[in-house]
């Protein structure tokens, strides 16, 4: 099955102002260049599912998120290079978004839910249920979240390691990874002798009690989850012109303006060596009509 982890990932040097004058170094690991589908931290939650259905000789995997989900876009692309089959269950009402068609054009087989039902999704019964109904598909929660999800992106370390060569870097200093369910952050914690701060797209009460009062969670949603204002635009627009790094206005916008914010508190010595993780999310762009593409800010 042509579904295996990367050993190569662009780090690239990040030269911005606000960089320069904390006196810091940035570099970010462009995990959205991985796949054009199955794009940053993506890839590396979905392969342990993807491996438990093969050892258990499943059909598929069953999941769920919302019309403009990027876990079930990345989903349906691991299906496509991988010959398997997904079920998604979709936060309702039904919607013609461009995520939905995309994963109607590849097969994926859709159940709409009302948000009352959807809900429901962390209850034991809820996962019964569609379990019974779908005997042959291993179950993923939402974003890949879960043990396993925790276990693959915390291979997103070896891989950092293995490319700060290029940087001519022995190690760094602290790391810097969006946050939506924890998943990411929690696995690459655990792999991590580096400080691993997450950047929170969600507002608190969102996340796991455990993980609420965690001091390397920072909030950078910004008012709310998905909200976007003039002050994000500007800043994206800004960082894609001068670096060519495109940026999603959910997670790696947002995330950014947080991180802007700590140097610009002199959170971190100077000197510092600090790297970003791009988790893609790029084709989320497409529900945020205004939101500054690199062609148009280059223009």
């Amino acid at each position: 099955m042509p579904f295996s982890l990367p050993n190569q990932c662009p780090l690239q040097p990040v030269q911005l102002p606000w960089v320069t004058e904390a006196g810091c170094q940035l570099a970010m690991l462009r995990l959205d260049q991985l796949h054009p589908q199955v794009s940053g931290n993506k890839w590396f939650k979905l392969q342990p599912y993807i491996e438990q259905m093969q050892r258990e000789g499943k059909r598929g995997l069953i999941s769920l998120g919302g019309p403009h989900s990027n876990h079930l876009h990345a989903l349906a692309g691991a299906a496509a290079l991988g010959g398997f089959s997904v079920v998604a269950l979709m936060r309702g009402p039904a919607q013609d978004t461009p995520t939905v068609n995309d994963l109607q054009q590849q097969g994926v087989t859709l159940h709409w839910l009302t948000r009352e039902a959807y809900r429901q999704r962390q209850h034991a019964a809820f996962m019964a249920q569609w379990q019974q109904q779908y005997p042959d598909y291993v179950w993923v929660p939402e974003g890949g979240d879960g043990v396993l999800g925790q276990q693959g992106a915390g291979q997103i370390m070896p891989l950092l390691e293995a490319n700060l060569a290029a940087l001519d870097w022995a190690d760094c200093d602290a790391l810097f990874t969006a946050v939506g369910t924890g998943t990411t952050w929690l696995g690459m914690q655990a792999q991590s002798k580096t400080p691993v701060w997450g950047l929170l797209a969600v507002p608190r009460h969102y996340l796991a009690a455990t993980l609420r009062a965690e001091p390397q969670l920072v909030d950078a949603h910004q008012q709310g989850f998905g909200r976007v204002d003039d002050e994000l635009m500007s800043f994206a627009s800004a960082f894609q012109c001068a670096t060519g790094i495109p940026l999603d206005p959910v997670y790696t916008g947002k995330a950014l303006m947080a991180l802007r914010q700590m140097l610009r508190a002199g959170k971190f010595a100077r000197g510092s060596r600090l790297v970003f993780v791009h988790t893609g999310g790029l084709q989320g762009t497409r529900a945020t009509p205004n939101w500054p593409r690199l062609d148009e800010v280059a223009a």
